[in-house]
């Protein structure tokens, strides 16, 4: 028998399957606001994303694991009934994919995923990315430099994550091309000068949440809270020790170092899922200037951050910091990107560099370049929310406050391992601390170590968020290093983990500083780190002998 038909005769007897237990099980439509599933704050509730991050790595292909995870979480809240597993997945009001697709917050998203990719073939069509390519090579002679550069246009656009993966790939992609970095390195530069940045900026979107995550009630200043917490935010530091360090000493290990060697032979991409790869041959013309690059992209960032504080009521009075704070990022940066696509527009045809029949034609090319981050942001929005149907977040949530109380000295450290295995699973930083936060402040009401304790939940939100496949965050650090999207996942990992591991570190040193009366010295643990850090890459780079090239 041939293998095409073994295979039709297992999805036959699959679906088989399905309709005799959807018969037999309980669960409809119409009982749904009393309706309770039962594996509901369970373990099993983190059974989902295990199934997709679990296929991802392993598979190497993302929608269908993906896939296989969301459905493994609508049957579990159906109780295994056909009907409603394919009514939760699709449209359960808070789970389901046309309910997340429906979501204004969200389409806003997409929006600016489709826009951005306008701007960047319209850049591409223009000749700008290329003539900018071409000034840089002068002016950035070395792969150091190039990498470099990525990292300081990174930690400048830190108003907002989204923003800073897509502009940051965007504009850098044809610098590091010339000096042969490849994609896989490239999207981890932009994904650690993202979330890690954004967390310690105190103006972005990201302080914001972090601000409103602290209840109301509890009289404690959110945004002094947040200011204070940078110190001890180790992971966010560490990451840009990380990034610094690695390029520096020029070491790579793990996955990234075939990379990296493949792209110094010429290859970018290593693995032959390419999927931006006809979509990039620079066009060069004879009157295109550096400045078809720079302006558009310039406006780009102004309107962008000019949109999000008009959102957040700057020009009706609110002050910068409170507009920032109130300000709803999806919208600011759809605005802002149609301002810089009408800009675009006008001043390519001012400057003669494109006709109205090449602008239009951008329009098309630049949707389908963006499809498969849509894709895989649209079943990642799912998944993430099945997850919460399932009462993942209660469940950790629970298991935190029951061991609070006899883990006080270990508490920073335990908090870290929570929040990053919370936002792995679950794709988002955000949801994550605001689950913990008040939790953390339950515990430690005021003092030194409430601020230590936030601090290590916003770390371990930020590292499981930096090192999940279902992140909002890594999945547009892919698109915008045009990088298959495992690829990324896959060379970053040993990076973000060898981080999380050092973080581990000091917040061990930190817990036993406080549990010994010693508050004083908690400062004492991030040049720890840093010097242990440097260290560990050294160790790596002599074992792993050789040097990458210049």
């Amino acid at each position: 028998m041939k293998k095409k038909q073994i295979a039709m005769l297992i999805f036959i007897a699959i679906i088989a399957v399905f309709l005799v237990v959807s018969f037999q099980t309980p669960g409809t439509i119409a009982d749904r606001e009393t309706y309770q599933c039962g594996t509901y704050a369970t373990i099993w509730s983190l059974l989902p994303p295990v199934i997709a991050i679990g296929l991802a790595l392993v598979t190497k292909e993302v929608y269908t694991s993906l896939l296989a995870g969301i459905i493994t979480g609508a049957l579990l809240y159906a109780n295994f009934n056909l009907e409603l597993m394919i009514n939760t997945m699709l449209f359960n009001e808070e789970g389901g994919m046309v309910y997340k697709l429906s979501d204004s917050g969200n389409v806003g998203i997409l929006v600016f995923l489709v826009m951005l990719g306008i701007l960047v073939s319209l850049l591409n069509r223009a000749g700008g990315s290329a003539a900018f390519g071409k000034w840089a090579s002068k002016h950035i002679k070395t792969r150091i430099g190039a990498q470099i550069s990525v990292m300081i246009l990174g930690v400048l656009i830190f108003v907002d994550d989204y923003f800073n993966c897509l502009t940051v790939g965007s504009v850098m992609r044809p610098v590091t091309d010339r000096h042969k970095v490849s994609r896989a390195k490239l999207s981890y530069i932009i994904d650690a000068t993202a979330a890690p940045v954004c967390i310690i900026a105190p103006i972005s979107s990201w302080a914001a949440a972090v601000t409103s995550s602290v209840p109301s009630d509890s009289g404690i200043n959110g945004f002094a809270v947040f200011i204070q917490t940078i110190p001890y935010n180790l992971y966010a530091l560490l990451t840009l020790v990380m990034l610094l360090a690695t390029t520096l000493l020029r070491v790579d290990f793990g996955p990234m170092k075939k990379h990296e060697m493949n792209a110094i032979k010429g290859d970018l991409f290593t693995t032959p899922g390419r999927p931006y790869e006809g979509n990039e041959e620079e066009i060069q013309k004879e009157n295109s200037h550096v400045l078809d690059l720079v302006l558009p992209v310039a406006v780009l960032i102004v309107s962008c951050i000019v949109a999000m504080i008009y959102t957040g009521g700057f020009f009706s009075g609110a002050s910068f910091v409170d507009a920032f704070a109130n300000s709803s990022a999806s919208v600011g940066l759809v605005l802002g990107g149609a301002v810089a696509l009408v800009f675009t527009f006008i001043y390519y045809m001012m400057r003669d560099v494109l006709s109205f029949q090449e602008f239009t034609e951008c329009i098309p090319e630049g949707f389908k370049s963006m499809i498969a981050p849509i894709l895989i942001l649209t079943m990642a929005w799912t998944l993430s929310g099945m997850t919460n149907l399932l009462g993942a977040k209660v469940f950790v949530a629970d298991m935190v406050a029951k061991s609070a109380g006899s883990l006080q000295g270990f508490l920073p450290m335990v908090i870290f391992l929570v929040a990053a295995f919370l936002a792995f699973a679950t794709g988002t930083s955000w949801g994550t601390f605001s689950i913990l936060i008040p939790i953390v402040i339950g515990v430690f009401p005021s003092g030194q170590m409430m601020v230590i304790s936030i601090a290590s939940c916003l770390a371990g939100a930020v590292c499981g968020d930096h090192c999940s496949p279902i992140s909002d965050t890594t999945i547009m650090a892919s698109a915008g290093g045009h990088c298959e999207h495992v690829n990324h996942v896959s060379t970053q990992l040993p990076y973000a983990l060898l981080v999380a591991v050092i973080c581990l570190v000091g917040y061990f040193i930190i817990g036993i500083l406080q549990a010994a009366g010693a508050a004083g010295l908690s400062w004492i643990a991030l040049p720890v780190c840093i010097v242990l850090m440097v260290g560990v890459l050294l160790v790596i780079r002599s074992r792993n002998g050789g040097k990458e090239e210049i």
